[in-house]
């Protein structure tokens, strides 16, 4: 599976924090951090908008590395992603990302497997 899809399914390689990462692109930092302070009504400083990607070695955001609830519980199982969760069709802990974002969903899913 592609190290760039997050436990969740999303799809580091499109989010703007770690395209911000890469290019140390401050105006794009302060751009993601308005509108994440806004999506998850606290603050979120571009100082804060500091991530390589979920599953790789490098710096993440702080909410990526230390307080995702999903992330966490992956790690915690030794997942590659919540994929490979036994419990992923009825977990209410990735319903957060799947229930808004159906490519997460589809990313999650192997190749020989096209049902969840």
């Amino acid at each position: 599976m592609n190290k760039l899809i997050a436990y969740c399914g999303l799809d580091c390689e499109r989010c703007e924090a770690r395209t911000a990462t890469l290019n140390n692109d401050n105006q794009l930092r302060e751009k993601v951090a308005k509108l994440w302070t806004e999506l998850n009504g606290v603050e979120i400083t571009a100082e804060m908008i500091n991530c390589v990607g979920c599953r790789v070695d490098g710096v993440k955001t702080p909410f990526c590395n230390s307080l995702c609830p999903i992330r966490k519980c992956a790690l915690s199982k030794s997942l590659k992603t919540c994929g490979d969760c036994s419990e992923l069709q009825n977990c209410k802990t990735i319903y957060m990302i799947t229930s808004n974002n159906t490519e997460a969903l589809t990313n999650l899913k192997p190749i020989s497997r096209k049902t969840i």
